[in-house]
């Protein structure tokens, strides 16, 4: 199978090698051409992944239309926010049939439109030929081949086991599941939930009020996803709990250390500077606020992550309101 990688990043090029390694034929596109430049000729990419040696298969294509020029797959990992416009000029371009993944995880500010949402849109591709990947996918780790599992969603059975198969590796595990809905939510809102996290952190807090923000985290995915029609079955899964407690808990994932450092002073501006990358749930938090008071479901984290990254709401007073909210029992119907 003949793959492009629309996107030079840490996730994008650490998917590139994977599909690589599944025995794909691989193109990354990248805006920069010093870094497409050292992909070809040495095989790295020390901009995004220092130390890290990419498979022969992985070429790479500053030209953008040429890049997914006969490609069956196309995989497209951009800043979420960035998607629509970078895409655009591939509109009617993909070939026949290709299958078009998404390995972003947010939301569209203005839109509120998941990314499946956006790419269908954007190139004119149909529901049963996207296709979603999410899941506890922390790129470094997965770079060195540290073993993880991973979930392809579509709501085509044949195109989540196909992708599923593109890049499948010995240390590489993929589920399918036809809930493209619930598990591409999963994968946004749990960036909002590692701020949250991260600003706890920042403030001296330790592992309970973690752990509590984790599974409130968790019961707040659910409901907006149950509003939305998912199905309740993903979000105890590596889509939902597994993806979740890897971005709460590492240091190497962008939200939870830009959280930290919210928590620990910084503005907001300081912090996405000194985390030196995308931290998607910065801009994901209100596009999911805005879509869960649309459809009356209650989210006090995520509101509590928008009021603080707005300025409204002090650092102190965010874990203090969640644990002060009406006491009520736990369980599905309380949820």
């Amino acid at each position: 199978m003949r793959a492009t990688v629309v996107g030079a990043g840490s996730w994008g090029t650490t998917f590139a090698a994977v599909l690589a390694d599944a025995g794909c034929e691989v193109t990354v596109w990248g805006r920069d051409e010093a870094v497409c430049r050292q992909i070809v000729t040495a095989h790295r990419n020390e901009a995004y992944l220092p130390g890290v040696q990419l498979p022969d298969a992985v070429g790479a294509e500053p030209d953008l239309r040429r890049a997914v020029e006969g490609a069956d797959l196309v995989a497209v990992a951009v800043p979420a926010q960035s998607a629509r416009a970078t895409l655009a000029p591939l509109a009617g371009r993909l070939a026949p049939g290709a299958l078009v993944v998404s390995l972003m995880k947010g939301v569209e500010l203005s839109t509120d439109a998941r990314m499946s949402q956006v790419l269908g849109e954007v190139l004119g591709v149909p529901d049963d030929r996207l296709a979603v990947v999410s899941g506890p996918n922390l790129a470094h780790e997965i770079a060195d081949r540290q073993p993880t599992a991973t979930v392809v969603a579509s709501t085509c059975r044949s195109t989540a086991e196909t992708v599923a198969a593109a890049c499948a590796t010995g240390y590489f595990r993929p589920y399918t599941n036809t809930d493209l809905v619930g598990v591409e939510l999963c994968g946004a809102v749990k960036n909002v939930i590692a701020l949250a996290v991260g600003i706890s952190q920042g403030r001296g807090l330790g592992f309970n009020t973690m752990a509590t923000v984790i599974t409130r985290g968790l019961a707040e995915i659910t409901r907006l996803g149950l509003a939305l029609g998912a199905d309740a079955q993903t979000f105890g899964g590596l889509a939902g709990m597994g993806d979740l407690m890897a971005t709460c808990a590492s240091p190497d994932s962008r939200n939870h250390r830009l959280g930290t450092l919210v928590g620990q002073g910084l503005d907001l501006e300081a912090a996405v500077a000194a985390t030196g990358g995308t931290a998607e749930g910065v801009k994901t938090c209100r596009p999911v606020l805005d879509l869960a008071r649309r459809l009356g479901v209650d989210m006090p984290i995520t509101e509590g992550v928008v009021q603080v990254l707005d300025g409204t709401l002090p650092l102190d007073e965010l874990a203090p309101r969640l644990l002060s909210r009406p006491r009520k029992a736990e369980g599905r119907a309380s949820r």
